[in-house]
């Protein structure tokens, strides 16, 4: 097939320049090689297309409008391949995002629809999941995670820092008094959250590394859930500030013992394959990174 457009090609050109000489030129191809496809063609075709002297070359009328259909398809196939390009660079289509349920809510959902402000010929498909989904299996074109990447065959992007802090609700302090150093925190109420949830919080200072363990006054498979009794004033909570930063900017939320740090991983973007990145995939990710950057400084 490949072929057979470039012989319709070769003849168009000939028949436009008046030569086979000024075909091979136009073309960028050698004179032998126009004549040998010329005459593949017409072999195939079994007429012959030009008229050729050593002077002119004239078309018959059936040659004509054999000339015509030639000229339509290369020029449809232009078309096509411009529509595929344009395609190429459009931000359209469905963008299948996956990310955390709490950490999508709040900020993940908000950022698509400021997304698709930008670019209305997009579908957002958004899916909340603790649980890692499988990009590839699942159809999923981006994922928004915290840690690690755990798949060498894909590719992470890093969107933000990230760290935990220790917070309880006003009302908390209040009754149990604020605590001055993390051996304190033996004797609060503490909320500790996840699937293998640690009662050991570690901490790191201008000092070195300290360990505490802490007793639970509640436990929890779930941050949300967690998140949920410290502002009910239940206890102490070891949260990233990506969940409870605006709780501490309105007050909801007070931060405990500020100069003891708790590591955590950054956040970042998943996505399979970074050769043939989707544009609504890269504009996705650069758009979310940029916000998500400014988004960070009220955590500093």
């Amino acid at each position: 097939m490949l072929d057979n457009l470039l012989e319709l090609t070769i003849f168009a050109r000939i028949v436009a320049t008046g030569s086979l000489s000024g075909a091979a030129r136009d073309l960028d191809l050698s004179l032998a090689v126009v004549s040998k496809r010329l005459a593949a063609l017409e072999e195939r075709l079994g007429v012959r297309l030009l008229q050729r002297t050593t002077r002119r070359q004239s078309l018959t009328q059936e040659d004509e409008a054999f000339h015509a259909r030639c000229v339509r398809i290369l020029a449809e196939v232009e078309e096509a391949e411009a529509a595929v390009s344009r395609t190429r660079d459009a931000v359209t289509g469905v963008l299948r995002v996956a990310a955390p349920r709490g950490f999508g809510r709040r900020r993940i959902a908000p950022l698509a629809v400021a997304f698709r402000a930008l670019h209305p010929e997009v579908c957002v498909q958004l899916t909340l999941s603790e649980a890692l989904v499988d990009i590839v299996e699942d159809g999923i074109d981006v994922a928004i995670r915290f840690g690690a990447l755990a798949d060498s065959s894909h590719v992470a992007r890093r969107l933000a820092p990230n760290y935990r802090i220790l917070c309880a609700a006003p009302a908390y302090l209040a009754r149990r008094g604020m605590p001055q150093e993390p051996a304190d925190l033996a004797a609060h109420d503490c909320i500790i959250f996840g699937e293998h949830p640690t009662r050991e919080w570690q901490f790191q200072h201008a000092d070195g590394e300290t360990t505490v363990r802490v007793n639970p006054a509640y436990v929890t498979n779930d941050g949300e859930a967690a998140h949920a009794l410290a502002l009910a004033g239940g206890g102490i909570v070891q949260k990233s500030i990506w969940d409870v930063g605006d709780d501490l900017g309105t007050g909801r939320l007070v931060r405990l013992l500020p100069s003891h740090t708790i590591p955590a991983a950054p956040l970042h973007a998943v996505y399979a394959n970074a050769q043939h990145l989707a544009p609504k995939v890269r504009a996705f990710v650069a758009f979310c990174a940029e916000a998500l950057e400014q988004d960070w400084r009220w955590g500093e």
